[in-house]
């Protein structure tokens, strides 16, 4: 297992991570450079994209210092430890499953597990997790975070799921601590066309939202 730990002072100083899925490598490749340049810090592989393992160990290899880098849809021990063993900072997982969280608590891996009902959410937090996912986010909407966070208020939340340029704003107020975006982040038209200039641009907006 590589040693490359999770910066809670990057992630902090801008909360977003950013959800790879089904990307190629050679697409990621091209645009982690952008994705650092452009202010964001944090970015997820989720576990069923084909080639995960070796795009988590390519980041943690070369992006150790700028990026943390994490890994997503962890549902067993199995793709646990082959996250770990690429070198995933943190994980995320799409459910609350105690074995995992209790791992990862245990050998000091942020964890963020996703839960939706209080119960979930609470349960999730007591087993230690670094922040509670909440998906899907705009199910519900920021009420529902304002909501859960008014009895809640020492749990830290992670909407995902639905979050944009036009609505994390409202999510901030309502208490979101962190936010996990996929499409609305990583622009298909963009990247398709092979745009670095513009995409960039589209993801200094993110940034600036924590400026």
């Amino acid at each position: 297992m590589k040693t490359n730990k999770f910066s809670e002072e990057l992630f902090l100083k801008v909360p977003i991570v950013g959800i790879v899925r089904g990307m190629p490598f050679d697409t990621i490749k091209n645009i982690l450079s952008v994705y650092a340049d452009a202010g964001l810090n944090t970015i997820e592989i989720t576990m069923n994209t084909e080639g995960a393992a070796e795009m988590i160990a390519f980041i943690a290899d070369n992006f150790g210092s700028t990026l943390n880098v994490g890994a997503g849809t962890v549902c067993t021990q199995a793709e646990l430890d082959i996250a770990l063993n690429a070198g995933a900072q943190f994980i995320v997982t799409p459910v609350v499953n105690q074995k995992i969280i209790e791992r990862c608590v245990n050998i000091d891996i942020p964890i963020f597990p996703g839960a939706f009902s209080p119960t979930e959410i609470y349960n999730a937090w007591e087993m230690g997790a670094y922040m509670v996912k909440i998906f899907p986010a705009t199910q519900m909407g920021a009420n529902y975070i304002k909501e859960v966070k008014a009895p809640l208020n020492k749990i830290k939340l992670a909407p995902t799921g639905g979050i944009t340029l036009d609505n994390i704003e409202t999510f901030k107020n309502a208490g979101a601590n962190a936010y996990g975006l996929g499409s609305s982040l990583f622009d298909k038209k963009l990247i398709e066309q092979e745009n670095w200039s513009e995409l960039k641009a589209h993801l200094q907006k993110f940034a600036e939202k924590f400026a």
